[in-house]
């Protein structure tokens, strides 16, 4: 029994990763009364997330780093917001250096006792099977780990570094996430990768979105923005594309459901809180007449008492003009609405809202056509022009009509022919 504190129990700021079960063994092991086995347990635990998170060399150590590089808590949050910096005469700081000791001295006198003569060798000079391209860690690891003689002080301001950087948290995983009120932000791993030069057509609507969306990213006034037109047009496929432009490196896709607007102001007091740039993002947007989940999102678009933070818009799409389902009976008067034209103006105001509004009418045929030919060019098809044509066109009459989706889907009929 090792009637020493196990050292990490004393952290101020990164209590979180006290609770990973990895480090729970560790401390097992440090206070000695476990079977030899948690050992094995614990290597075994390493390798999984070795392979996961493509670590490799010393896999305790770089896991730990792992952990600190990537935990949301007051001082990483805070120094991401601040470009890296942080005063040194805060107390915040100080409780970094603090933490920073901490992980230093465990990195190179408590955890050797721990591991003894049983650290194996895969274990403390691991190969993963896919390497990592970015190597984040790397700068992390050559302060805490690979050299004593590194001041605290330096420690610091590299994790500052490292958090202005490359974020903190879910934000620093995934450029893509869904809203889910019950349990928060999930990270969206296999996200679209469509670019907006895959887009055919519909140049207007393209720059609009990519100019509105710049401003938006350099502090500039921008606008809430919706995108109607007819189905596979490319609305979704436009937004979606945002995220894979160079200059966006600080933009965050954040998809909600209409089920979730009731919990849109929720999730808006948890983005005011970073610093990355937020679209929410609202696909195929339209509420029937019965649904008043449209009354949340009017409240926040414009007109509720809290402000929408100033890193957060919205871009929804919908294959409706009028978001709210307009009956002839409100036209005619024939309800039992007394008030017939508030009930009209109310149905309309919330498109209204939306600075701007951005149309895709279906393709004619030569847009169509032209569309076609990219996808085969793309998709290396070699077919004879009049050839192509005339086999588009049979399918979209056959079909759903000229889009750029049924495009995509006759190019998908010829990919499997061959």
């Amino acid at each position: 029994m090792n009637n020493k504190q196990f050292a990490l129990q004393n952290l101020l700021l990164y209590r979180n990763i006290l609770s990973d079960n990895i480090i729970k063994k560790l401390q097992l092991l440090w206070e000695r009364n476990c079977p030899h086995y948690i050992y094995y347990e614990l290597y075994s635990e390493l390798l999984i997330k070795a392979e996961q998170l493509h670590l490799e060399g010393d896999l305790i150590k770089n896991y730990i780093i792992y952990l600190i590089s990537k935990d949301e808590n007051l001082f990483s949050k805070t120094v991401e917001k601040s470009n890296g910096t942080l005063a040194t005469n805060s107390s915040l700081y100080q409780a970094a250096l603090h933490d920073c000791k901490i992980f230093r001295d465990f990195l190179f006198r408590d955890l050797p006792a721990i591991t003894g003569t049983d650290y194996i060798d895969l274990i403390q000079d691991f190969v993963p099977t896919v390497c990592c391209k970015e190597g984040n860690l790397s700068t992390l690891y050559n302060h805490f780990a690979a050299v004593i003689e590194t001041p605290i002080d330096v420690l610091v301001q590299e994790l500052a570094n490292h958090y202005s950087h490359y974020s903190c948290g879910i934000m620093s995983d995934y450029t893509a996430l869904r809203w889910n009120s019950s349990i928060g932000l999930v990270g969206i791993k296999n996200y679209d990768t469509i670019q907006m030069q895959d887009i055919t057509g519909y140049e207007h609507q393209k720059e609009t979105l990519l100019q509105n969306t710049l401003a938006f990213i350099k502090d500039k006034p921008a606008n809430n923005i919706l995108l109607i037109g007819s189905p596979g047009t490319g609305k979704s496929s436009s937004v979606k594309a945002l995220l894979n432009e160079p200059i966006f490196k600080n933009l965050r896709l954040i998809e909600v459901s209409k089920l979730e607007l009731k919990s849109l102001n929720q999730l808006l007091r948890i983005l005011r809180d970073y610093s990355q740039k937020f679209i929410i993002f609202l696909d195929d947007l339209s509420f029937e007449e019965f649904e008043i989940e449209y009354k949340y999102l009017k409240s926040i678009i414009d007109g509720g008492v809290e402000t929408t933070p100033p890193n957060v818009l919205i871009y929804a799409t919908s294959n409706r003009m009028h978001l709210i389902k307009e009956t002839w009976d409100d036209r005619k008067g024939t309800s039992d609405d007394v008030h017939r034209f508030d009930t009209v103006n109310e149905k309309l105001s919330l498109s209204d809202r939306f600075g701007i509004t951005l149309t895709y009418l279906s393709p004619s045929q030569v847009e169509y056509l032209m569309i076609v030919e990219q996808l085969a060019f793309k998709n290396k098809i070699n077919l004879p022009v009049e050839e192509l044509h005339a086999a588009a066109l049979r399918w979209e009459r056959q079909h759903n009509g000229r889009s750029g989706r049924t495009g995509q889907q006759f190019i998908n009929h010829l990919l499997s022919q061959q």
